[in-house]
């Protein structure tokens, strides 16, 4: 029972979040996604990333393993994804990066820091780093058939979260007038990401179909697999192993979606393993935190 009031404290704040985004659009109130989106990953995001890392408690060395880890983890990710698109005859343009890419931003950092606290916080930045250079090199290259290395220098969260490691590993401190600054703006990051979230999901527009159901909870599970699988095989400590697991285990993103629609892949089919893998989150995250908070 404890348990369970437990994971209801850390799963509540995200959806109901998510929720007032949601019901905002369905209401009819104007709400810019695209200005809303810039300001988040342009000046909040790298905030939290930057002051995530540095403000950090967990050893440099062993965050140096992390990112091993999570390379690990989805390289494991992709192959599994491969072989799925392969069995089952699917798009590799449409359905590939879907079932790599999942929400670690919008729903994973929050589910961590609830969950785990500032330091499964600087865990999860690292898998959201990674996330988003993986999407934005290998995702373009599948979705579009080109792509280049410079794009991810070009969004801000990536030089964020490598100066953000080079201030951990060696010690430096930012003055503390722009540390309190940037402690704000990044508290912006959160709530602006999971109300986005839900706006996003409010206005896709898609059709429930049983193969999107079987693809959703599919991607779902080669994510905990994975996650499960490498943290076992690096012997990762308890905390650095749960938030991996939570965020291989996280929904499709959006961000498949939007690359769908820019590069001429099947968007209504992405749009809808965004949705519906997104509901049944709100099954399995509960489950899953349920096991990894005993």
């Amino acid at each position: 029972m404890i348990i369970f009031f437990t994971v209801l404290e850390v799963v509540t704040p995200v959806f109901l979040l998510a929720a007032i985004g949601y019901f905002w659009v369905k209401f009819g109130f104007e709400y810019r996604v695209e200005f809303v989106t810039r300001l988040a990953m342009t000046l909040a995001v790298p905030a939290l990333v930057f002051t995530s890392l540095t403000q950090n408690t967990i050893n440099p060395q062993f965050l140096s393993e992390m990112i091993i880890v999570v390379c690990a983890a989805y390289a494991l990710v992709s192959i599994i994804a491969l072989v799925f698109t392969f069995i089952f005859k699917l798009n590799l343009r449409t359905f590939l990066m879907p079932l790599i890419s999942g929400n670690t931003g919008n729903l994973g950092l929050p589910l961590c820091f609830l969950a785990f606290g500032q330091d499964g916080l600087g865990y999860a930045v690292i898998v959201f780093a990674f996330t988003s250079i993986v999407a934005f090199t290998f995702g373009l290259w599948v979705v579009s058939g080109t792509g280049s290395l410079r794009q991810p220098l070009r969004e801000p969260l990536v030089p964020a979260t490598i100066l953000g490691l080079l201030f951990m590993f060696y010690e430096w401190e930012t003055p503390k007038i722009l540390t309190n600054a940037l402690d704000l703006i990044g508290q912006m990051a959160i709530p602006l990401m999971l109300i986005t979230l839900g706006v996003a999901v409010a206005r896709l527009k898609t059709r429930l179909a049983f193969k999107t159901l079987g693809i959703s909870l599919s991607k779902i599970m080669i994510g905990i697999i994975a996650g499960i699988g490498v943290g076992y095989q690096f012997n990762l400590p308890y905390e650095a192993f749960a938030v991996l697991v939570i965020q291989m285990s996280m929904p499709v993103a959006v961000t498949s979606y939007l690359l769908a629609e820019k590069y001429g892949a099947d968007a209504e089919a992405v749009a809808g393993l965004v949705v519906i893998s997104t509901f049944l989150t709100t099954f399995t995250t509960p489950v899953l935190l349920s096991f990894l908070l005993i």
